[in-house]
Parts: C-alpha cells; structure tokens; sequence
C-alpha cells in the first residue's frame, strides 16, 4: 500500500486548511486510516482516525476543530482543520493500518505516506 498525502501550507490562526490522502496499491486489507502529526521536538502525536465502518476517534486537542471523513471509491481520507492555532504546526502524516488493534498507538499502523507541513503563524 502507498499512500499520498496533499493539502498542506501556511495559514494565519484562525485559519482552514483541508489535507488529503489517497491510498494505492493492496488497498482492500485497509482496516482504517488515520493522521497523525509531528511538531518540532516533539514526537509524533495521533490526530484523528477513521474506519471503513465509518467510526472515528479524535484527539482531544482537535475535537471540535477537526474533521475526518473518507470516500471509500477513491481509497481517500481527509482532515478539514478549522480554527487553526499555531500549536498545530507540524508536519502532517497520513498513515493506514489492517486490524482492529487500538488507533492511537504508532506502531499499529502499517502504512505511512510522507508528511505534508501545515504552519499555523500568530
């Protein structure tokens, strides 16, 4: 599976941008996908998950902001981020994985894409 991942750039606080991710390749053992986000010295933080299903968990720090959905006939996910803040700066990081196991640890994730940056300025 390879998954791309598009939709980043600089906004002012406040400010909306919408990221997107298209997985290719063996994409039927795709349980669910998800993003998550790596901000300068710190590591990798889980943002917000979807499940073919359709269930989705958040991260509390977006909750309300942040929006998951997916179109299962493109094999894409997206996060529409509202209300940016500069803490959300990061780079943003599209990742799929083929179980059930729990969404909100890294290395249950099989698939990554490469990041895309989203730079929130004050």
């Amino acid at each position: 599976v390879q998954l791309q991942a598009s939709g980043g750039g600089s906004v002012q606080a406040g400010g909306s941008l919408r990221l997107s991710c298209v997985a290719s390749g063996r994409t039927f053992s795709i349980n669910s996908m998800g993003w998550y986000r790596q901000a300068p010295g710190r590591q990798r933080e889980f943002v917000a998950r979807i499940r073919y299903s359709g269930s989705i968990n958040y991260a509390d720090s977006v909750k309300g902001r942040f929006t998951i959905s997916r179109d299962n006939a493109r094999n894409s996910v997206y996060l529409q981020m509202n209300s940016l803040k500069p803490e959300d700066t990061a780079v943003y990081s599209c990742a799929a994985k083929t179980d059930s196991s729990s969404p909100y640890t890294l290395s249950n994730y099989n698939y990554w894409g490469q990041g895309t940056l989203v730079t929130v300025s004050s």
